[in-house]
């Protein structure tokens, strides 16, 4: 069926990402709060240090701009995903799913490559999140275990033709070959991307991101591959692994995520394959773009168009999965032991919820926390796979574009 535009990479195992440009793994701090135990799980402590880091890459570091209330909420919300996954590990290491080292080493070399990064910017990035390759390969251990431990049970999920039919026949209006394009972009970014990975010359200011846009434009009108350049210097983290690639998007879409209605207007009118010069959003950062598809009507599709078939099955499917993954983490979290410090600690200090004394005598060691014993999920664990699934359309509205 038709692409996403979307910025952000394949749900598969590219929590790694995350994890070494911007994740909230065992690091290297040397804070005290890296002794004070968060909650645990079955006996197996979370430490408070990693909910400070979860914390921080929510906020894109600038936790100290949360209000109280906003950083207690913000402090729960971390522990109970921590709380989430550590329970879901620990079950696939009973139900026997763990990877193997090799497989681990691969997972991480795939993505390394995927990034363009060198061995050296590799290990950058892991010291700029206080990561160690150890912590890096246990977060990737468990990314995977969780994985496999779902996929034991959404494998045995099937979806029959009647299934099928009967979906499409209660919402053909959902299935429409829109008016739109696929596109690929190259963008560079005036901001220090450093921190985010970035390592192909990232651009920190307006003259440097200027003229290395303009260098790309050159190379691309001299016959150079725009996938092969675009994972090369793209600064879009999240797109240049795959070449730049945008997907298909909508006219309406385009305008929504911000595309200037005069450069939508314009996609329409160029040739597949052609590449506009260096354009310039209100946000600061430069782009060129390539289009790669173009949809100059909007059709009604039928159940034996290319594609629809497919389309509505995996969406069935994942519908399903989404609610068995949820029920697998229901039954784990009910059959774990979980104490929660941190929720005892706000209790005991309803006035600040314990995050600064509130007299001479308020809480101020662990040994001191009240406990709470926690067996009800309050949200999805980081890892799970997307949220619960709406009805599969054949037009999904773009999560993520270029902004003005």
């Amino acid at each position: 069926m038709q692409r996403t535009a979307k910025l952000t990479i394949s749900a598969t195992i590219l929590a790694l990402v995350s994890l070494f440009l911007g994740g909230c793994g065992t690091g290297g701090s040397s804070d005290s709060k890296d002794n004070l135990v968060a909650a645990s799980v079955n006996g197996k402590n979370l430490m408070l240090a990693d909910v400070e880091r979860g914390v921080s890459q929510q906020s894109g570091g600038d936790q100290s701009k949360l209000s109280q209330l906003e950083l207690a909420q913000a402090r729960l919300q971390v522990l109970g995903s921590l709380i989430q996954r550590e329970v879901l590990f620990q079950r696939a290491e009973r139900e026997k799913v763990l990877p193997t080292e090799d497989q681990i080493t691969a997972i991480i070399n795939q993505q390394k490559q995927q990034s363009n990064m060198t061995d050296d910017d590799f290990q950058k990035s892991l010291a700029a999140q206080h990561l160690t390759m150890e912590s890096l390969r246990e977060e990737a251990r468990k990314d995977i275990a969780i994985k496999n431990l779902q996929d034991k049970y959404s494998s045995k999920i099937a979806v029959n033709d009647k299934e099928v039919e009967d979906f499409y026949n209660s919402n053909k209006e959902r299935f429409v070959s829109a008016r739109g394009v696929a596109l690929a972009m190259i963008m560079a970014d005036p901001a220090d991307n450093t921190g985010q990975g970035i390592s192909q010359n990232d651009a920190k200011n307006d003259a440097e991101a200027k003229l290395k846009i303009d260098n790309i434009s050159q190379q691309l009108k001299g016959g150079a591959d725009f996938a092969t350049v675009a994972r090369a210097k793209s600064e879009d983290a999240q797109s240049l692994t795959r070449g730049g690639d945008l997907g298909f998007a909508t006219e309406d879409e385009l305008k929504q995520s911000g595309f200037p209605p005069e450069l939508v207007t314009r996609f329409f009118t160029m040739q597949v394959g052609d590449v506009t010069e260096p354009i310039r959003f209100n946000s600061g950062k430069w782009y060129v773009f390539k289009l790669e598809e173009k949809r100059l009507q909007t059709e009604n599709l039928t159940l034996d168009s290319p594609g629809v078939r497919q389309q509505i099955t995996q969406a069935l499917i994942k519908q399903r999965k989404d609610i068995l993954d949820a029920a697998l983490l229901e039954v784990a979290m009910n059959e774990a032991k979980i104490v929660n410090n941190l929720a005892g600690t706000m209790l005991g200090n309803p006035s600040n919820l314990g995050l600064r004394p509130a007299s001479p005598g308020a809480v101020t060691s662990p040994s001191a926390i009240p406990t709470v014993a926690a067996t009800q999920p309050t949200s999805a664990p980081a890892t799970t796979t997307g949220s619960p699934a709406g009805s599969p359309a054949a037009s999904p509205k773009a999560s993520a574009s270029p902004k003005r």
